[in-house]
């Protein structure tokens, strides 16, 4: 009988470590890390992952801050003899440059799946930041698997409102709008979008008329700064509509971002726990312990 996962909780998964070790039947690794004076990283495991398979479970939020360490996790538990390492890894960061838009950019969606390819022998994710790039399988070199928030976040606005109508501030959001607008029977409003540049957008927004005594859902997969969702709350202020509700799935802002969106006037904001623990979060654990279980066995399938 093959040893229990070994789960690495790296630093800001703390929030997530104990239900997925819970529903992988895995250990929860002891791990030292801590920072030199001089700022570099050190990490040391004080359960062997010798002939384990160690499962990394990573909080790629603030990427910059957290790359190196989990590289350093990672080839510390190959050099310690681990058997292979997953990598578990609710937001992934860097995709939005899928391309060079102007000459001699990096194209760093790319660069960071070479990257993660190298860390780890598999990768579970939640609903990643893909645009023109399909599918993860097209730019990660190791077999993956998505996990969806749609039918989560489908239940928790089932459970709380009686006619929302799902809002999309732009085609980016497309595929969790029209995914849960249809769990919900529910009508979807997908708007244009352009960027002026990385702080102010402009919306066309001629669809919010006439909603009637629908609640505005905004669905979208990132927060940032709030810029985006603030245009279409405003826009749908003024168009007389109800007060919105913002459902995200990644949560990248500060709480300034979250105030920002209230003042704005949201008359509630929901989040996954990706990034995050808080009150009232939608929990996303559940269907990643369902997709990384379909990594675990020593023969896995493809994606389907």
């Amino acid at each position: 009988m093959s040893p229990r996962p070994l789960l690495v909780c790296l630093p800001g998964a703390e929030h997530l470590i104990q239900r997925l070790a819970d529903g992988l039947n895995g250990e929860i690794a002891r791990m030292q890390f801590r920072a030199f004076p001089d700022g570099e990283s050190y990490v040391r495991f004080e359960t062997t992952p010798m002939n384990r398979t160690v499962v990394l479970v990573a909080n790629l939020k603030d990427p910059d801050a957290h790359l190196l360490r989990l590289f350093f996790t990672s080839a510390a538990a190959r050099a310690q003899g681990a058997l292979r390492i997953g990598l578990i890894a609710p937001y992934l960061p860097y995709l939005r440059q899928d391309r060079a838009f102007h000459p001699g950019e990096a194209v760093s969606a790319r660069h960071i799946c070479t990257l993660l390819s190298a860390l780890a022998d598999w990768l579970v994710t939640l609903d990643p930041h893909l645009h023109r790039i399909d599918r993860l399988a097209r730019i990660l070199d190791i077999p993956s698997r998505t996990a969806r928030s749609a039918s989560l976040l489908a239940d928790w606005i089932r459970a709380r409102f009686e006619r929302p109508v799902i809002i999309g501030p732009d085609a980016e959001s497309r595929r969790w709008v029209v995914e849960i607008a249809n769990q919900l029977t529910a009508p979807a409003l997908i708007l244009t979008k352009q960027r002026l540049d990385d702080g102010a957008v402009r919306l066309q927004t001629d669809r919010l008329r006439d909603l009637g005594t629908r609640t505005p859902i905004i669905v979208d997969d990132i927060l940032s700064t709030g810029g985006t969702l603030c245009a279409v709350i405003t826009a749908l202020k003024a168009a007389g509509a109800r007060p919105p509700v913002c459902a995200i799935i990644h949560a990248l802002g500060d709480e300034a971002a979250e105030t920002r969106l209230l003042k704005a006037g949201a008359r509630q904001l929901v989040t996954t726990n990706s990034t995050r623990s808080a009150p009232g979060c939608v929990d996303i654990t559940p269907p990643l312990i369902a997709k990384a279980n379909t990594l675990l066995t020593p023969a896995f399938p493809p994606d389907r």
